[in-house]
């Protein structure tokens, strides 16, 4: 973000006037996103159309375009994933407020556009992180390549055989 531009702005002036917004955020800068990703490096471009909608209500389209870095919860080696998502939202006063968009409340007539890029990175996040690849995603490796036991044909490896006659021992 350019220093000097607020990131707290009058959504309902904006939305009156039509506004269109960039900005450019740091990962690390985003600290509900920090505890998600397993690296912060890197940045997310945000754009926020602001607009007056058929409700009468003030709303904006947010996007966000990002690669962030996620664990992969089945083999638990880091994977960059690209995020290009976008939303339609309503600003209300209240989250009871019906519409066919997401209602964003807001309770001061000020909004943080940081917090809404994040949101949209949060929301388009997956809710458990695997790796695009598939074919490598979860294999230990090798037990050949890497010096260890070699299971026989028809014989099944038991790693653990030592430490059961160690137990008979004592």
């Amino acid at each position: 973000m350019a220093p000097g531009l607020p990131d707290r702005v009058d959504y309902a002036r904006l939305a009156e006037e039509g506004a269109r917004i960039e900005r450019v955020y740091q990962l690390d800068a985003m600290p509900r996103l920090r505890d998600v990703l397993a690296d912060t490096r890197g940045s997310a471009a945000a754009s926020f159309e602001f607009a007056k909608l058929s409700s009468g209500r003030p709303g904006a389209t947010v996007s966000v375009r990002a690669e962030v870095s996620l664990t992969c919860q089945r083999c638990l080696q880091s994977f960059a994933f690209p995020v290009d998502a976008r939303s339609e939202i309503e600003f209300a006063e209240s989250e009871a407020a019906q519409s066919q968009r997401e209602v964003y409340a807001v309770n001061d007539g000020l909004v943080s556009l940081r917090e809404l890029a994040e949101e949209e990175l949060l929301l388009a996040l997956p809710i458990v992180a695997k790796c695009t690849a598939a074919e490598t995603c979860g294999r230990a490796p090798s037990l050949e390549t890497d010096g260890g036991p070699r299971e026989v044909a028809g014989e099944r490896s038991r790693p653990f055989a030592v430490l059961q006659d160690l137990l008979k021992k004592t």
